[in-house]
């Protein structure tokens, strides 16, 4: 659902800062890669490469991009995010106490979701890669979580930015 389907407004310069693909091929992109081990009971297996970062304004922009079947790490953003799906399936899994809502994206697809979700994220069959710009919340992006919700690290902009995500 849109923000303005949900009555909230749209982020700032959200259409104007998503990259478009063909700039984004042009460039050459530093990757990540993050894996999981022992800790989690879940295949981790994902790359992010900053494509954009305005540190004044609180956001930043990146591209991830699953293996097939893998999951990112489970977390929360802490501020706005807009994703747009480039490649494959983009899964998304959200746990509340009364349900749990399973997405599944396609490309294409792009939208606006609220500040504060808990959620899995993974890759189809195929992976997926996906463009997301996220709001910075005191130059604070994620919180990494435990499956009981307890926050394992938090993720910077400048853990993004230096290469030095965990």
């Amino acid at each position: 659902m849109e923000a303005k389907d949900r009555g909230e407004a749209p982020m700032s310069g959200a259409n104007q800062f998503l990259t478009h693909m063909s700039d984004l091929e042009a460039r050459q992109l530093q990757w990540q890669h993050l894996k999981g081990g022992p800790r989690f009971d879940y295949p981790i297996d994902y790359s992010v490469a900053v494509t954009a970062v305005d540190r004044d304004a609180g956001l930043i922009e990146f591209i991830a991009r699953w293996a097939p079947n893998a999951y990112c790490h489970y977390h929360r953003h802490l501020g706005r995010t807009v994703s747009r799906v480039l490649q494959g399936e983009h899964h998304i899994v959200e746990t509340t106490e009364t349900q749990t809502l399973h997405k599944t994206r396609r490309p294409g697809f792009q939208g606006q979701s609220p500040a504060g979700e808990f959620h899995m994220e993974y890759g189809g069959a195929q992976g997926a890669t996906v463009l997301f710009l996220c709001e910075a919340v005191d130059a604070n992006v994620f919180e990494i979580l435990a499956r009981d919700g307890t926050v394992i690290a938090t993720t910077t902009l400048e853990d993004f930015v230096s290469g030095r995500l965990r």
